[in-house]
């Protein structure tokens, strides 16, 4: 039986959760500029899969990548690291 290759797994935020089964996560990473070699900020939202819709906005989750489950889902929220505040 064939190995699957490792996959990515990424830390972010739950900037929506209004989608049925389905969470936008913001990820937040510090790139260094080129020219400047100053610290940018860069960010990046993806659509993740939440089969119990465990995760409310603010939630701190690591999302892992997985097959195309829709048109532009294409990971997967593998825990809830940390609640937010209510």
């Amino acid at each position: 039986m064939k190995e699957r290759g490792l996959r990515k797994t990424l830390t972010g935020t739950v900037v929506s959760d209004a989608m049925e089964k389905t969470v936008v996560v913001q990820v937040d990473r510090l790139v260094k500029h080129h020219t400047y070699k100053k610290y940018v900020r860069r960010r990046s939202k993806h659509k993740a899969h939440d089969e119990n819709n465990d995760c409310k906005k603010g939630d701190r989750v690591v999302i892992r990548e997985t097959r195309p489950l829709s048109k532009t889902k294409r990971w997967r929220v593998s825990q809830v690291v940390e609640k937010a505040v209510t």
